[in-house]
């Protein structure tokens, strides 16, 4: 009888233990058990480390510093990456500590310093991308009425133009402009630009589109919780329209929101990859990951390595993206408890 008793508190203590437990702990839980979303998220902070080394830290190389007695030179242990006869025509030099590019620039201070643009890429389009896209469909679904129909046609327009060919349009429009004299709003633009760069117009090509497909997320969200008790509640309670929007329904669909912004930021870098490499992205000599395969990929047969390293970061980056979201959608989808 003893035993049964203490089981019967023992269990009766579980449960309370796992109901003292808020929804963010339970889905955080999961989160941690969820191994690969794990290693995902230390790979990126360990990128993120780097990128700010790179940046504020000067203990590497110049990215743009060339040494033209050492282009194409790399160390003795990157052979293995070689063709065959590469000791007939190959340079080694264990200064660069992944060899140098055609310019004698120092290929682990160029992919250091290209995390930083696929990052910055990354953190900035996505943050445009959720503000804009849950503004404009939080408005859109709260309102309704003719008001939603209005602006849900605007973002099936949009829908209709290829996003790809688009951004292509618009960094060429921008950069052709960057070429041109102008004065006011434009030069202030063009200075902002130079400044960063070429990073500013990719900005802002990449961010005019992807807020659309956030926009159509935050609207069905909304229309699914303004007819909640706690909305009525703050109604009758005589809250404003612009104070149950943005301090009760905000809060309660922000989560799904940032998971899926999460989903899409490989697509973002990709973009900013594939851009760099076509020369619509940064403006060179800045240190990019797709300008470094696009520089590179002519000689591949050669230095495979100059093309090797910039492509294989790209793709971890983004396959840890993936898998983050991933995991994040994971756990803190309440249907996804079992």
């Amino acid at each position: 009888m003893a035993v049964t008793e203490l089981t019967l508190e023992q269990s009766d203590a579980a449960i309370l233990e796992r109901k003292e437990r808020s929804l963010f702990q339970e889905s955080l839980s999961r989160l941690m058990k969820n191994k690969v979303a794990v290693v995902s998220a230390v790979f990126i902070l360990l990128l993120t480390f780097v990128a700010f080394l790179a940046a504020f830290v000067p203990i590497f190389l110049d990215p743009l510093e060339q040494d033209l007695l050492a282009t194409n030179s790399i160390p003795e242990w990157m052979l293995f990456l070689l063709p065959d006869n590469a000791e007939n025509y190959v340079k080694f030099s264990n200064v660069y500590p992944l060899g140098s590019d055609h310019l004698g620039r120092d290929m682990l201070s160029r992919t250091m310093h290209g995390a930083r643009i696929s990052l910055s890429v990354a953190i900035v389009a996505s943050a445009i991308s959720l503000l804009i896209g849950t503004v404009y469909g939080a408005i859109s679904g709260y309102i309704g009425g003719w008001v939603d129909n209005i602006m849900m046609r605007i973002v099936d327009f949009l829908y209709g133009f290829p996003f790809l060919i688009v951004v292509i349009l618009l960094q060429a429009f921008l950069k052709a402009r960057a070429r041109q004299e102008s004065e006011g709003i434009w030069l202030t633009l063009i200075n902002i630009n130079n400044s960063m760069g070429g990073l500013f117009f990719l900005f802002i090509a990449i961010s005019l589109i992807n807020w659309i497909g956030m926009a159509r997320i935050a609207r069905g969200s909304v229309l699914s919780y303004k007819k909640k008790e706690f909305v009525e509640a703050a109604h009758a309670l005589g809250a404003s329209e612009m104070r149950i929007l943005f301090k009760h329904l905000l809060p309660n669909i922000i989560g799904p929101l940032i998971v899926a912004e999460t989903l899409a930021i490989p697509g973002y870098i990709f973009t900013e990859a594939f851009l760099s490499f076509i020369g619509l992205g940064v403006d060179p000599p800045t240190p990019s990951w797709g300008i470094m395969i696009s520089e590179a990929v002519q000689g591949i047969r050669s230095y495979p390595n100059q093309v090797l390293i910039p492509a294989l970061l790209l793709s971890l980056t983004t396959l840890a993206f993936n898998f983050m979201g991933d995991g994040l959608r994971d756990a803190f989808d309440p249907r996804m408890k079992e």
